[in-house]
C-alpha cells in the first residue's frame, strides 16, 4: 500500500502509510489497535503484574516502617504512574504517525541527519494518508489520550486517599 517510488522520492522506511503499518505491527504499539475489551484486559493485566512485583519488593524491603493499608495504596500509586508512563508513550506514538499522515509536505531524511529534504505529497497520496489518518489512526490516538486523562484522574484521587490515610 505504499506510494510507488516514481511518484515518492522519500524511502520506504520513512513513508508515513509505511510508518504507520510498521506501528501498528509492533508489538508495544499494537496493544491499541485490539479490540477494546481485550486492550482492557491487557491494561489490567500489566497493572496487576507491576503491582505483585511491587508489592513483594516493597513488603521485603519496608514492611517493618508502613502499615500494610499504606504500601498498598503506595504500590497502586506507583502502578498507576507506570500505566500514564505507557500511555503517554502510546500517544506520543499514535500522535507522530497522525502528524505525517495529515501532512501536506513531509521531511525525510536520505542517507543522513545533514541532507534532510522536503517533499510535498500529491493529491492522491495525501487524500489517501488523510483517510487513515482520520479513520483508522485517530481511534488509537482517542484511546491512548483518554486512557491518560483517567489515569491522571486516578493518580490525583490515589493521592488524596493516602494523604487521608496518613493522617
Amino acid at each position: 500500500m505504499s506510494i510507488s517510488k516514481k511518484i515518492c522520492p522519500v524511502p520506504f522506511d520513512q513513508q508515513p502509510l509505511n510508518e504507520y503499518f510498521a506501528l501498528k505491527a509492533s508489538w508495544f504499539f499494537s496493544w491499541s489497535t485490539l479490540s477494546l475489551d481485550k486492550y482492557c484486559i491487557k491494561l489490567f493485566t500489566i497493572f496487576v503484574f507491576i503491582f505483585i512485583i511491587l508489592m513483594c519488593s516493597f513488603v521485603y524491603i519496608v514492611s517493618k516502617t508502613y502499615s500494610i493499608w499504606k504500601l498498598v495504596i503506595l504500590n497502586i500509586f506507583i502502578a498507576t504512574f507506570i500505566l500514564l508512563l505507557i500511555f503517554v508513550r502510546l500517544y506520543l506514538g499514535w500522535s507522530y504517525i497522525v502528524k505525517r499522515l495529515i501532512s501536506a509536505t513531509i521531511f525525510y531524511e536520505e542517507s543522513g541527519w545533514y541532507d534532510g529534504q522536503l517533499w510535498i505529497k500529491n493529491p492522491e497520496a495525501l487524500t489517501q494518508d488523510r483517510l487513515v489518518a482520520l479513520y483508522e489512526v485517530t481511534p488509537f490516538l482517542f484511546r491512548a489520550k483518554y486512557g491518560l486523562i483517567v489515569s491522571l484522574a486516578l493518580l490525583f484521587l490515589e493521592k488524596i486517599v493516602y494523604s487521608l490515610i496518613l493522617f
